[in-house]
C-alpha cells in the first residue's frame, strides 16, 4: 500500500482524544484504529505488532546485518485534536494549480491564499484536504502513515538495516501521550517523533507546557432581589480572564514568544468553568505565566472570598532541548537523511509539544520530524502527497544510515 492509500484508510477512523475523560486512552475508538494499524503491520511482515492494554501499539522491525550499533526508533500518534470535528471526514485529493482552493461549495467554504500564504509553495504539488467541515487528520496520522509504509518498503527492499522500533501512541493531543508509553519494552537508543509539520522541518526544542483549569461557584437569586446577595460566577470567570495578558495569546506571538490560551469556557449564575494552556520555551518565563494564574486566582478571591474560585495547574511536558543537547548527533543524522534526499532541513523551534518531548526526559531521545502537514486543528488542514513520499523515503535513509 502506498503512503497516499495507508493516510486515507487512517483518517476514515474517528480518533479523537478527549480531555475530560479520566481512562487510557481516553476514547474507546482510538482503540479501533490502534487495532486497524496492528493489523497493516502484521501484514507487511511487522510480526510482533500488538496494542497493548492502553492502547499503545508497538512493533519491531529486526535486523538483517550483523555488527548493529543503534536501535532507532519512530514514534507518531493516532489521536486528533477536540479544535475540529473528526467524524466524516470527507477529503478530496486535488492537484493544485495555484489560487484559492473551493473545499465546499454547497457552504461556500474557500481556502484562501491570503490567509493561508503557504499554500503558494505547492503550486503543481497534490493535496489532501476536506470539505472545510472537519479538520483532516494529518497531525498525526500523515506521520503513521510514513512510518509504516517506510517499514514496509524496508522489508520488501531488504537492504541492510538495524533493528527498528516503531510506536504509535493515544491522546498525545491532550498532553498524555507518554503517560504508558514503555520505554524499556520499546528498546531503542533513541527516536524520532514523526509529528511536525511543512517538509524539512525539524525540530529539538518545544514549549514547556501546563493546563490549567479555573473553576467558579457563584450565588445564584432573583435578579429582583439581587442587590449585595448575588455571586455571579460567569461575570467572576469574564474578571479573572480579564486580569491576563492580552498580549500573550496565539493570535499575538510567533517564534519563541509563549503565551495562554483559552481552549474553554462555561458558565451561569451558579458556576462557570475556564480551561487553559499555559505554553513557553524558557523554562523562567514558563513558570513566570503560571505565577500570573496564581495571582489572578488571589486576586479573584480577595473581591469574592475564598470559596468562590479553585485553580488546577498541571505540567504536561517540558522543553526536551536541555537532553537532545547531550546528543546532537541524533539531530544531525536527520539533517543529513533529508539532505540526502533533496530537502533542505529547516530547524525551528515547536510551537507545541511531541511524546518525543516527555520520552526525552524519561530516557528515550526524540527529537521531532516533519509529517508535511499544513494548519494542524483547522478544518483547513491539508498535506501535500508529495510531501509524505519524500518523508517516508528520509524516514528509510535515517534507518540505512545509522545502523
Amino acid at each position: 500500500m502506498n503512503v497516499l492509500d495507508r493516510f486515507l484508510d487512517y483518517v476514515s477512523y474517528p480518533t479523537m482524544s478527549d480531555e475530560e475523560s479520566l481512562t487510557i486512552p481516553s476514547s474507546q475508538k482510538q482503540l479501533v484504529l490502534a487495532r486497524r494499524i496492528v493489523e497493516d503491520l502484521k501484514s507487511i511482515g511487522v510480526d510482533d505488532a500488538h496494542v497493548d492494554e492502553y492502547g499503545y501499539v508497538y512493533g519491531t522491525i529486526p535486523a538483517n546485518c550483523d555488527n548493529v550499533k543503534n536501535v532507532v526508533g519512530f514514534i507518531a500518534h493516532m489521536d486528533t485534536s477536540s479544535e475540529a470535528s473528526d467524524t466524516n471526514i470527507k477529503t478530496s485529493v486535488i492537484e493544485y494549480n495555484g489560487g484559492d482552493i473551493l473545499l465546499n461549495e454547497e457552504k461556500s467554504i474557500v481556502m484562501s491564499t491570503e490567509t493561508y500564504p503557504a499554500l503558494n509553495s505547492y503550486v503543481g504539488k497534490h493535496l489532501v484536504v476536506t470539505d472545510g467541515t472537519t479538520l483532516l487528520g494529518a497531525d498525526d496520522k500523515a506521520g503513521v502513515a510514513e512510518i509504516i509504509t517506510a517499514a514496509e518498503e524496508i522489508i520488501k527492499c531488504n537492504k541492510p538495516h538495524g533493528t527498528v522500533k516503531i510506536g504509535i501512541t493515544p491522546d498525545e493531543e491532550i498532553g498524555r501521550g507518554a503517560d504508558k508509553f514503555d520505554v524499556k519494552g520499546f528498546g531503542a537508543d533513541y527516536a524520532y517523533t514523526v509529528d511536525g509539520g511543512a517538509l524539512g522541518e525539524l525540530e529539538y526544542e518545544n514549549f514547556n507546557a501546563a493546563s490549567a483549569v479555573v473553576q467558579f461557584k457563584g450565588v445564584a437569586i432573583h435578579p429582583g432581589s439581587a442587590k449585595d446577595k448575588m455571586k455571579n460566577a460567569a461575570l467572576m470567570a469574564c474578571e479573572f480572564n480579564a486580569l491576563l495578558p492580552n498580549d500573550e495569546i496565539p493570535a499575538k506571538t510567533e517564534g519563541y514568544e509563549g503565551f495562554h490560551h483559552l481552549i474553554s469556557m462555561e458558565g451561569s449564575t451558579e458556576e462557570a468553568k475556564l480551561v487553559y494552556i499555559i505554553r513557553d520555551h524558557d523554562r523562567a518565563l514558563f513558570e513566570r505565566k503560571k505565577q500570573i494564574f496564581i495571582d489572578a486566582v488571589k486576586a479573584i478571591k480577595d473581591i469574592y472570598g475564598e470559596e468562590f474560585v479553585e485553580l488546577t495547574l498541571k505540567d504536561s511536558y517540558y522543553n526536551m532541548k536541555e537532553k537532545i543537547e547531550t546528543r546532537m548527533e541524533i539531530v544531525e543524522f536527520a539533517k543529513q537523511a533529508m539532505i540526502e534526499n533533496g530537502v533542505e532541513p529547516i530547524v525551528v523551534p515547536i510551537r507545541g509539544g511531541t511524546d518525543g518531548a516527555r520520552l526525552s526526559y524519561e530516557g528515550l531521545l526524540c527529537p521531532n520530524i516533519c509529517t508535511g502537514g499544513e494548519n494542524f486543528h483547522s478544518r483547513f488542514e491539508y498535506v501535500p502527497v508529495e510531501s509524505m513520499e519524500k518523508i517516508t523515503d528520509i524516514i528509510k535513509t535515517i534507518v540505512y544510515n545509522t545502523k
